[in-house]
C-alpha cells in the first residue's frame, strides 16, 4: 500500500503477486483489498478523543505485512554501519539504561485518504488514524553516543522485523532518519502507557519520532544502521512521498499538518453514525495537534463554515507532553434542524487546516477540515 503507480518486478516474479496502485474511478465503491485492509487496521473511536492518554486497544494500528512473532528472551538490538563501536543489545540491557517517558500524539499518513475525491486505493481511512500514548524506553541519542557516530554517517537506518512484499519488492520494513533527527527526542520504547508494548504496537521495540507522521515510528525494531548517504530503500524513496502525477519524483512526507478533530456530540444512529442532540446547550470538545508546533489555536463552526468562533484551548503542556495533542472546548446551543460542526487547527508556525482537500496520488496528509452533520430534534 502506499505506494506509486509502478510494480517493480523481481528476479521471482514477485510483482504478480502486488497489483499496481491506482486511483478509484468515479463513483467506485470500496474494493475488497480496502476492505480486509480496513478488518486488519482500526482507527481511533472518534469518542476515545476524551482521553488523554488513549487506551493500546483503542489507539489506532497499521501493519503493513504481518505482526511478527517475536519474544523477549532472545530479542537484540544492533547499532552498526559508521560507527566506532558496533552494539548488540538485549532487552535487559536497554532496560538497564535510564529510562524516559514521552507522551506522543502519532497519526498515520494516510488519515483522511478515503475522504479524497478521487479516492487513491489504499488503506481506506476517514479521520479516525490517531491516538497518544506515554511511550517508555531509551533516548535513541544514548545509544548513538555509546556506539560513537563516524563524521561521515549523514542518516540512521532504521529496520523492523515484519517482512513482505509491495509492488514487487521483498523487503523488510525500513525507513531513515537524518543523523541530526534521530539525535534528538526520538525513543527506542518498550512500554506503551506503563505496560510491555501490545504486540500490534511493535513488540518487543519500536522507535518513536515525535512530530513525524507514523511510518517513521518503526515497529518491531531490530537493527540501526548508520550510512553515508540518504537511504532508497522502497518505504523512503519510493512509498511515503507526495505525488501528483504517476511518473512524479515525490517529495518525503515527514511532519504531521496540524489538525483538530472533534467528539461527535450526541448519540448515533448505528449504520450510518450520524448524530442526533437534544435542544439546548451541548459542550463541543476534541483534540488537536501538529508536527510542525503546538497548537496555538482552534476555532469551531457550526453552520457549515459559515462562521467560526475560537474555542478555549487547555493549558500549554509540559515539555515531556510537547508532542502530544491538546484538548479544547467550545460552548453551543443545539436548535432544532441540522447543523454540520467542525473544527480547525492552527499551529505556531502559522499552518492551518485547508478548507478544500490536498489531494495527492498516495492520499497522504489530508488534513481538511472535519466535516460532522447533527440533527437536533
Amino acid at each position: 500500500m502506499d505506494a506509486p503507480d509502478h510494480v517493480m518486478d523481481g528476479p521471482d516474479g514477485l510483482g504478480g503477486v502486488s497489483r499496481p496502485g491506482r486511483i478509484a474511478a468515479l463513483g467506485e465503491g470500496i474494493t475488497p483489498d480496502e476492505l480486509a485492509l480496513a478488518a486488519r487496521n482500526h482507527g481511533l473511536p472518534l469518542e476515545a478523543l476524551r482521553y488523554d492518554v488513549t487506551p493500546p486497544g483503542l489507539h489506532y494500528v497499521l501493519v503493513h505485512y504481518d505482526i511478527p512473532a517475536a519474544s523477549a528472551d532472545d530479542w537484540q538490538l544492533t547499532v552498526d554501519g559508521l560507527v566506532k563501536t558496533p552494539l548488540a543489545l538485549d532487552l535487559a540491557a536497554l532496560r538497564s539504561l535510564p529510562a524516559v517517558t514521552r507522551r506522543v500524539t502519532l497519526e498515520c499518513a494516510g488519515n483522511g485518504r478515503a475522504l479524497l475525491t478521487p479516492r487513491p486505493i489504499s488503506q481506506p481511512w476517514l479521520v479516525e488514524a490517531v491516538g497518544t500514548a506515554d511511550w517508555t524506553g531509551v533516548p535513541l541519542r544514548v545509544l548513538l553516543d555509546e556506539a560513537g557516530v563516524d563524521e561521515g554517517a549523514v542518516e540512521a537506518v532504521f529496520t523492523g522485523a515484519d517482512h513482505g512484499v509491495e509492488r514487487g519488492v521483498e523487503q523488510d520494513y525500513r525507513r531513515s532518519l537524518p543523523v541530526a533527527v534521530a539525535s534528538g527526542d526520538v525513543l527506542v520504547a518498550y512500554d506503551m502507557n506503563g505496560a510491555p508494548l501490545p504486540p500490534q504496537h511493535g513488540y518487543p521495540l519500536r522507535l518513536v519520532v515525535p512530530g513525524w507522521y507514523g511510518m517513521a515510528h518503526v515497529k518491531w525494531l531490530r537493527g540501526i544502521t548508520l550510512v553515508d548517504a540518504p537511504f532508497d530503500g522502497f518505504q523512503q524513496a519510493v512509498a511515503y512521498r507526495f505525488r501528483w502525477d504517476a511518473d512524479d519524483p515525490g517529495e518525503p512526507v515527514t511532519k504531521i499538518l496540524p489538525r483538530a478533530l472533534m467528539i461527535p456530540p450526541g448519540f448515533p444512529d448505528f449504520m450510518s453514525r450520524a448524530r442526533v442532540v437534544r435542544p439546548g446547550p451541548v459542550l463541543l470538545e476534541g483534540r488537536a495537534w501538529s508536527g510542525h508546533g503546538p497548537v496555538t489555536r482552534v476555532d469551531v463552526t457550526t453552520d457549515d463554515g459559515a462562521t467560526w468562533s475560537e474555542a478555549a484551548l487547555d493549558e500549554d503542556p509540559s515539555p515531556r507532553q510537547a508532542a502530544a495533542w491538546l484538548h479544547w472546548q467550545a460552548p453551543w446551543t443545539a436548535v432544532p434542524g441540522t447543523h454540520v460542526l467542525g473544527a480547525r487547527a492552527t499551529d505556531a508556525t502559522g499552518r492551518t487546516q485547508p478548507l478544500t482537500q490536498p489531494w495527492n496520488r498516495g492520499g497522504f496528509a489530508n488534513n481538511l477540515v472535519q466535516r460532522i452533520p447533527v440533527h437536533c430534534v
